[in-house]
């Protein structure tokens, strides 16, 4: 009698993706290959070059086995992540927030639109001054710094999201008996606008690891100290590996920020 056979491995898509997993195999094979071919290209590149213009890969792997073993790697990263953290909550709401605030109401966009405008240019790294003066050369006038970088980001995602909003899903909103202003924006503007105001939010905190570096330029101590101590001395090695150190945190946030992003957006 035949039977039907379950196959153990599993499912997959036309295209080779792993829908539990969520991983599409034909673009990580080749991401690796691209990421193999980049690394060849670095260290032939650095057969021509002095170690500390240009150090190969096992020159880096060496200098970051020895950060690692000496605790510098976990002291400077901690030292970081309690300025990244919190000046990264802070902007990402204040950003949402008034987003969505201004993208809703057209009487507060027009009254902070000179404000705005005037604001937006102003490059993070211009208000070390003032982090310095308001809050001094500790976590706090690195957050602020961070903080900046990720409230514009956040802005104008939410804003964009929120004027995005189809007036067809209002009028319905209305039509079923949600009139206020309040219950409108909890009920229909940001369920709209959050693939917009999410996208915002993962484009902000890659934002904010990249401002870790230069919000620590001032004396603050965290990775962005470390590199600049070891490009004072030279220390190309160190200050790759450091890069490194930064890139890996990125991509753990970004791809646990991708998890949550798309179990929150799983009705598109």
């Amino acid at each position: 009698m035949a039977t039907d056979v379950q196959q153990e491995h599993a499912p997959t898509t036309n295209d080779g993706e792993l829908p539990v997993l969520g991983i599409d195999r034909r673009r990580a094979g080749l991401g690796t290959v691209g990421l193999a071919g980049f690394i060849g290209v670095w260290w032939l590149a650095a057969l021509f070059q002095p170690a500390y213009v240009l150090p190969s890969p096992a020159v880096v792997a060496e200098a970051a086995v020895a950060e690692f073993a000496s605790g510098e790697v976990l002291i400077a990263l901690g030292q970081s992540i309690q300025h990244w953290i919190p000046g990264t909550i802070i902007g990402t709401t204040l950003g949402v927030a008034a987003g969505v605030a201004l993208g809703w109401s057209s009487l507060l966009d027009d009254i902070s639109s000179p404000v705005v405008r005037t604001l937006r240019p102003v490059p993070p790294l211009a208000l070390i001054g003032f982090a310095i003066a308001w809050f001094g050369i500790n976590h706090a006038g690195a957050a602020f710094i961070i903080a900046i970088g990720a409230f514009w980001i956040n802005f104008y995602a939410s804003y964009g999201g929120v004027e995005g909003v189809s007036d067809d899903l209002l009028d319905v909103a209305r039509s079923l008996g949600v009139d206020s202003d309040l219950a409108l924006i909890k009920t229909v503007v940001i369920p709209a606008a959050s693939p917009e105001i999410m996208t915002g939010i993962r484009t902000g905190i890659g934002r904010c690891w990249m401002l870790v570096v230069a919000a620590e330029i001032f004396g603050v101590p965290g990775i962005g100290r470390r590199i600049l101590r070891a490009s004072n001395n030279l220390q190309v090695d160190v200050v790759i590996t450091y890069i490194l150190v930064l890139s890996v945190m990125f991509l753990l946030v970004d791809t646990a920020y991708r998890a949550v992003q798309r179990r929150v957006l799983v009705w598109r």
